[in-house]
């Protein structure tokens, strides 16, 4: 007695068989080429020109994730860099640097939540764009530091999440504003990031 495929398995291996057929046979089959799509981006806008940055989703997945979901509800627009130290970073992203009346807080705001850190092996050099947080790892949540001298001090101790390709001289004009003794800057430098993708 001969052994029958049920026919839904039948008719699927016809439909394979005849695909090969129709591959090898030299079907035209239309292979469209691959775009690559380009690498989104964040760009920093300020009085001092712009400022702006690529994403290492490779090594802080979650941070880029976050930083581009805060930027493009429009988080950022209107914060300032409200901590500048010469020959260190420039620090932003606190929300209550919105309201210039609540300078007794600035540096203690962000998003409401916090995120786990992505701690990697990518030295806090020049240009790195970093995740500043409070005393335990896991507590960033908005605010994120430009390095403009190296600093291998933080290496391993805060989350790089990116880096920046044009406008790092825009970093240094901010970082040498005459400031308070809270490294507060006496003007205010506002922000208004937009994601480029």
């Amino acid at each position: 007695m001969r052994w029958k495929a049920p026919r839904a398995i039948s008719a699927g291996v016809i439909a394979v068989v005849g695909l090969a057929l129709l591959v090898s046979c030299g079907g035209k089959t239309e292979v469209k080429p691959t775009i690559e799509k380009p690498e989104a981006r964040a760009v920093i806008k300020t009085k001092f020109g712009d400022i702006e940055m690529k994403f290492l989703p490779e090594v802080a997945p979650g941070h880029v994730e976050n930083f581009m979901k805060l930027a493009k509800a429009g988080f950022y627009n209107g914060t300032i860099f409200h901590r500048v130290i010469p020959g260190f970073m420039i620090q932003g992203g606190d929300p209550n640097t919105k309201d210039s009346l609540k300078k007794d807080i600035y540096g203690q705001g962000g998003p409401g939540y916090t995120i786990k850190a992505e701690f990697s092996d990518i030295p806090h050099k020049r240009g790195v764009v970093s995740m500043a947080r409070a005393q335990e790892p896991d507590t960033g949540g908005s605010q994120f530091f430009i390095v403009v001298e190296d600093s291998p001090y933080l290496d391993g101790k805060y989350t790089v999440f990116g880096k920046i390709t044009k406008g790092i001289g825009v970093a240094d004009k901010i970082a040498n504003e005459p400031r308070d003794e809270r490294d507060n800057p006496k003007d205010r430098v506002e922000m208004t990031v937009t994601i480029v993708e």
